[in-house]
Parts: C-alpha cells; structure tokens; sequence
C-alpha cells in the first residue's frame, strides 16, 4: 500500500498577503534589518496599509508604491533631522532605512519605464544610501569600473583599514537587484570575516538601466573581467584570492563570466540558473524550438497568452513588465527571444575554479535548474541545498539571511584557506 504525502502548502500561505509575490518582496526588505537597512515594525505598518480594501491587483500594486514611498519620505525626514542635531549614528540607521523603502516602492512600476516616479525613487534610494555611507562604520567607497567607454557603479569595502591584502569577494546582484542591496546583505558579512568586497551592478541591473539605458547582455564574461582589472589596481586585494558570486538571476551571469575569465579562485551560483530561457518554456509548456518558433512566427499569440497570464498572477505581471524593460524589447514576445542566449549549456565545462552551487527546497523561480548547473560542471563542485523548515529555504536565503551567509561564507573560507 502506497503512502499518501500531503502536498505542502504554498510557503507564503497564512502570512501578510496572500500572494507570492507580494509575500516575498516584503521579506526581501524585513531582512534588510539585520544590518539597519529596515525596521520590522515600520515594515508591517506599511504592508498592513498595503492590504487594506485593496480588492484587486491593480490596487495592490498602487498602493505598494504609495506606502513605500510614503514611508522612505517619512524615514529621510527623521533622518536629516538626526543629522542637523548630531546624532550621525541615528541617521546613519534611517538613511539607510529610508534608502530602502524607496527602492521597494519601485518594484511594481516597470511596467511603463517612462514613469517619473521610476526615476524619482531611485535619486531618493540613491541620496539616502549615499548620505548614509558618508556616515558608514566601517568606511566603504564609491567605485566606477571602467566598461566600454563608460563606466558601472559599485561600492569597494576593504577588509582592513590599514589597506594590507585580503581575499576579495566580488558579488553581483541579478534581474532586479541593486548595489546597495549587496551591501546590506553580503559586504558588511564580508567585512566581519576578513574580506574586502566589491559589489556593483552592470548592464539591465540598478542604475546602469535607470541612468545608462544599458540593457541585459548574455555574455556577463564582457562585465565581470573589467571588475577583475579594477580590483588588481588596488593594493588592498590579494590577487590569487579573489572569488565571485552572482545571486538570484547572477546565478547565471557569474557562472558564465566565470567559463571565460580564469583569475577567479572561487564561485558562488546563489541559487545556480543553467538557463534563463528555461523559465519561459516551462511556463509555455514547448520544447526550447517550439517556442523560439512561435515568437518568429507568432509573437501576436504568445503576447496574447503572455497577458493573459500577467492578469492571473502578480509574479507573472512583474516578471513581464520588468522583463521588457532590463532586456530592452517593446512586447512580451521580444522579451522572450532575448532571454534565449541566456544559458550555460555550452560554456559550463570552461569553469575551472571550485564551485558552491546552491538550490533551495522553496525556490520559487529557478527550480531544478541548480541541479542542472551542478551537474554540468567539470571543476571541483559542492552542491548546498537549504531544507525546508530551516528558514532559509526561499530564493536566495530571502528571510534566512544569516544561515545563508553562514554557509556560503564558511565555504569560501575552506575553499580560498581562511
């Protein structure tokens, strides 16, 4: 007699919304207050506003920005007023809170980039963070990496203020994260345990999109390898030790710049992607030619279905209106064919340093692809796998942030020698 497994219920069910989407971006900024970023408090405030008679989608997503915003207003007025007293700690704290807030009320917004309010929030996000890091302890500086006659913006926290040599940790953010969320969430981590960290943002990402218009590129090895030039100017940085991490859709892009550039001595694929494109052929239900068949021969149908689906799920409507705009396509359809270069299948036997891929047992958007990713590699390889019930178990350690950075910086100490 076969055993009956109850399937288990959606991880966000029974929390403050009753949506996934939602449910996971109010975690991504709870988080934050691990290192001041947020305020539990003022977080549930916002979100009990939120959800309050919003009857619809629509609503809820409008509302999103209007108590965000409301709040990261409310935090930078408390903390110019800290400042003008001198109390530079207090500010520090609601700088970076408020720093915050303003990114989170931009999330729902892309589905028209040409909105002001886009760019708005992002001068805000970036004024906090920037008075803040003016406060910071330990110090931390504002880099630009120089790319193709331009350059990308990041933040350089050195280990150790007398500038002696220290393993580095290069982290990059993925589809919709920014540098500032790298630092609230790795470098200071980092700093705790002797390394320096670089973390900045490249094209389709933060302010490269917002400021430059530089959209998404596949070959992330393009990005990465002038990070590693500019990191080996610096006399602060150990060059034999110098290790890289992609989170979320980075899951991908490190993996890829790590097959062509060999100076890394570490990776880390948090959580490992094997292939952006497989996301759309999942949710289509075609094989990878049928569906690159249909957008050249169809793109009407499958914008069609596209939408159709964007009305049913919020993740869906996000993961769309955000999607155009970092892969610089005007419909559905174009975004997809866009995201079709995006996979390692040919260039994940190029990697060479050793390799932490990690999977989550609640992933919720690149389920079974660390596997694949594991799986294809030819160099030393650990898979990490966060179980359900530890807490850590969402995309990207979302809400289990410090069991996260516990495993992957312990890695990374056994793997560089301390």
């Amino acid at each position: 007699m076969s055993e009956h497994r109850q399937t288990p219920a959606p991880w966000y069910q029974g929390f403050q919304f009753d949506d996934a989407s939602l449910t996971f971006e109010l975690l991504r900024v709870m988080t934050k207050a691990l290192e001041h970023g947020s305020d539990i408090g003022e977080c549930l405030a916002a979100a009990r506003a939120i959800g309050h008679g919003a009857p619809d989608q629509q609503t809820l997503r409008a509302n999103w920005h209007k108590e965000w915003r409301a709040l990261a207003e409310r935090i930078e007025a408390k903390a110019m007023g800290c400042l003008a007293r001198g109390h530079t700690v207090s500010a520090r704290d609601a700088y970076f809170r408020a720093n915050e807030y303003y990114r989170s009320a931009d999330f729902y917004l892309h589905d028209n980039p040409a909105d002001p309010a886009i760019m708005e929030l992002w001068e805000g996000a970036h004024r906090c963070f920037e008075a803040a890091r003016q406060l910071a302890e330990p110090p931390f500086e504002a880099v630009l990496i120089p790319y193709e006659g331009t350059t990308l913006p990041g933040y350089f926290c050195p280990a150790f203020a007398n500038g002696r040599p220290a393993p580095t940790l290069v982290v990059m953010t993925g589809f919709d994260g920014t540098a500032e969320e790298l630092y609230l969430e790795y470098a200071l981590d980092a700093v705790r345990r002797g390394y320096n960290c670089l973390a900045f943002e490249g094209p389709g990402q933060g302010s490269v999109i917002r400021r430059q218009g530089l959209v998404f590129r596949h070959d992330w090895e393009a990005v990465v390898t002038p990070a590693i030039d500019h990191l080996l100017t610096r006399a602060e940085v150990d060059a034999g030790r110098i290790a890289l991490m992609g989170v979320s859709m980075g899951g991908y892009l490190a993996p890829r710049a790590a097959a062509f550039e060999h100076r890394l001595a570490a990776l880390v694929a948090n959580g490992g992607v094997f292939d952006v494109f497989a996301l759309d052929t999942q949710g289509s239900g075609m094989s990878r030619e049928a569906l690159l068949q249909a957008v050249r021969e169809q793109p009407g149908e499958i914008d069609k279905g596209v939408r159709a689906a964007m009305a049913r799920s919020q993740t869906a409507y996000w993961g769309v209106t955000n999607g155009m705009w970092v892969f610089g396509a005007a419909t559905p359809s174009e975004a997809i064919a866009r995201k079709a270069p995006f996979t390692l299948a040919e260039v994940a036997a190029g990697i060479s340093c050793p390799t932490l891929v990690i999977d989550s047992e609640a992933e919720q958007f690149f389920a079974g692809q660390p596997r694949q990713l594991f799986d294809a590699l030819t160099c030393p390889r650990t898979l990490l796998t966060f179980r359900r019930g530890e807490g850590a178990e969402l995309h990207c350690q979302s809400a289990g942030r410090l069991l996260g950075n516990q495993e992957i910086f312990d890695w990374l100490d056994e793997t560089l020698g301390g």
